[in-house]
């Protein structure tokens, strides 16, 4: 008799979003500072590598045999698929890092099951580090340089209550000058102990870590979020988009350490 087989379970998924990050891990930490990198332009004027395109294509290939039927949306190529299984791709995060020799970047990946996101790994082999996260199941981290102790560990944001404790992580200013919140951003930035433009993913998993406890970003892709969303969450923190509205897909976005989050959106819309 036939059977239907069994769905995979949140930590099945979990795993295969690892066995994805090893695969995308194996490609980019081989074309980092490769002399025969190749470098396009995006109709949006951002930069792509050849790097960024075999990775998404690996993993689409992959997810194809491990999920067959699964929708992917990536950043590099047009969504596949439809129903209410989607894994989200972000090649690189941090494209303009990877090809000018700056290490901080990393590989976005993560499943969302009928809108919410429910596994996620970020991997950045070039700082030895690898986050992820499983809807209630908490957050985690692990060194992943050789010869380092690489048994996971949980991670927790912080507990600072005050603006004037906190630090924040950002990625420029350009995008909340031209959303007219740039008064309101220097107004937090003011406010705050201690500011650095971490950018990137890494804002974010240094806040899910309790190393900062504020994280913004006013104009940035559902690839981008995605992953670092559900990582923040399940390590305590919240993640909305600058109107306050949950979940990584609004445009924007304002991560913190919970405690934090309705001063710090209170102060970037004091001035609109």
């Amino acid at each position: 008799m036939n059977r239907t087989p069994a769905a995979p379970t949140p930590r099945d998924d979990l795993a295969l979003c690892h066995r994805l990050a090893d695969a995308a891990d194996e490609i980019t930490v081989h074309r980092y500072q490769a002399t025969d990198l190749r470098v396009t332009s995006k109709p949006d004027a951002t930069p792509v590598t050849d790097a960024d395109q075999s990775v998404e294509q690996t993993l689409r290939a992959r997810i194809e045999a491990e999920r067959p039927g699964d929708a992917v949306h990536g950043e590099e190529y047009a969504d596949t698929g439809t129903g209410p299984r989607r894994w989200i791709i972000d090649p690189i995060d941090g494209t303009k890092n990877f090809l000018r020799g700056v290490p901080t970047w990393a590989t976005l990946i993560s499943l969302s099951v009928d809108g919410e996101v429910t596994a996620a790994v970020v991997s950045a082999p070039l700082l030895g580090r690898r986050w992820w996260a499983g809807q209630g199941l908490g957050a985690f981290t692990r060194t992943t340089l050789p010869g380092t102790p690489d048994a996971p560990r949980q991670i927790h944001t912080s507990r600072i209550a005050d603006l004037a404790d906190a630090s924040l992580s950002y990625s420029s200013l350009t995008g909340w000058r031209q959303l007219g919140l740039l008064a309101g951003f220097l107004q937090l930035h003011d406010t705050t102990w201690r500011q650095r433009a971490f950018g990137d993913f890494w804002s974010y998993m240094l806040l899910a870590e309790g190393a900062v406890d504020i994280a913004a970003e006013p104009e940035v892709a559902l690839h981008d979020l995605a992953a670092v969303s559900l990582i923040v969450t399940e390590a305590g923190g919240t993640f909305t988009d600058l109107h306050g509205t949950p979940g990584p897909d609004g445009g924007s976005a304002v991560a913190t350490n919970t405690l934090l989050h309705t001063p710090v959106l209170d102060a970037l819309h004091s001035h609109r």
